[in-house]
């Protein structure tokens, strides 16, 4: 294992350090426990958005923490869940009065933390509301979730919901759009190499050469299948295809009402995406490939979309939800409307995303 750190052992909390000092004018992060927050959070008269996750993934979620996105970040160890006190604290720390939004990833230990977090914030006080995103076309169930894997939609939920916070959405606005968001999100990976986690010291999982896998997660979980390395366009076609052809499922999801402080199950149905749809396009990369080969995918996305009469009216390349080193790339499709480009396009400054300001 060749890797630039220290000891296994201290690898979040050196780079949360490094973070610190590098973001000293956007943000700042508490340790024991760990989280990440905005330097002038609380922010008055705005509903607080916290997210968070293993580490790992970086920039997701950290480098998404600022002005028009994350209010708080939760750090967990490599490809661990973060824990419900991380949660609490950084809630108890960036909430205004106003409420919080927790954005969770579909992951089994992010979602039961994630609701004991909800109940301990609850029991002293504060309005919280949990939304879950699974947006992976590839699986329906994996190693780690029950359900579809929350992904590249993550990102985006963040960004548009981070805006429409900064511009005045009460709590159950916001977690309106967070649910719409989601339902109009989809995603699909694939890995050309594993990666090493640190104190495992050894490839997640194994690859030859020649192989590839369609369909991984961001933790190395299997895929839809392993087949025979195939060019980039026909890659980007079989992800692409995946995605837009995908008609949705529906899932029977626990929800936290804010007025009766209590769970409830509601049924979610994703709308297919269909000719004339206005679309965000994001190809992402998994933390070892070049930038170069990303603008290849999306070459070839972009040409797809335009056959099915997808019209991209905003787009997004580069490493936003990485899996270490892992070679390899994302897509993810989200269907637009004014509103939501509205608030894509609004202001955002922080350490991974920045326009407007």
């Amino acid at each position: 294992m060749k890797k630039l750190i220290n000891n296994p052992e201290t690898v979040v909390h050196e780079s949360l350090e490094g973070m610190a000092l590098a973001y000293q004018n956007l943000l700042k992060v508490n340790f024991d426990p760990d989280f990440i927050y905005r330097l002038d959070a609380p922010i008055i008269n705005k509903v607080a958005l916290i997210s968070g996750g293993g580490s790992g993934h970086e920039p997701l979620h950290g480098g998404f923490v600022g002005q028009g996105m994350l209010d708080a970040a939760c750090p967990g160890a490599i490809f661990t869940s973060p824990t419900p006190d991380q949660m609490l604290e950084a809630a108890k720390t960036v909430n205004s009065g106003e409420g919080v939004l927790y954005i969770v990833k579909n992951y089994s230990g992010d979602v039961m933390n994630f609701e004991m977090a909800v109940e301990l914030a609850m029991s002293e006080g504060i309005l919280v509301s949990n939304i879950l995103i699974d947006d992976d076309v590839a699986v329906k169930d994996s190693l780690y979730t029950q359900g579809r894997r929350g992904v590249g939609t993550t990102l985006i939920a963040e960004k548009l919901c981070g805006a429409a916070a900064e511009t005045g959405y009460n709590l159950q606005q916001l977690a309106t759009l967070c649910s719409q968001v989601n339902l109009n999100g989809r995603s699909m990976g694939m890995a050309l190499t594993s990666c090493t986690i640190p104190a495992k010291g050894s490839p997640t999982f194994e690859l030859s050469p020649q192989e590839i896998e369609m369909g991984i997660g961001i933790h190395g979980e299997p895929g839809r299948e392993k087949i025979n390395l195939k060019s980039a366009d026909e890659i980007t076609e079989m992800l692409a295809l995946s995605i837009i052809e995908d008609q949705g499922y529906t899932r029977r999801v626990q929800q936290w009402n804010i007025e009766s402080e209590t769970w409830s199950e509601i049924e979610l149905i994703d709308p297919p995406l269909k000719n004339g749809d206005s679309i965000l396009a994001l190809v992402n990369g998994l933390g070892g490939t070049p930038l170069s080969e990303l603008y290849i995918v999306y070459r070839k996305l972009n040409e797809i979309c335009q056959k099915k009469g997808l019209k991209i009216v905003r787009n997004l390349v580069g490493n936003y939800i990485t899996s270490l080193e892992m070679q390899g790339c994302s897509i993810t499709l989200v269907k637009m409307d004014d509103e939501l480009i509205k608030l894509w396009d609004s202001p955002v400054k922080t350490p991974a995303l920045r326009w407007g300001i």
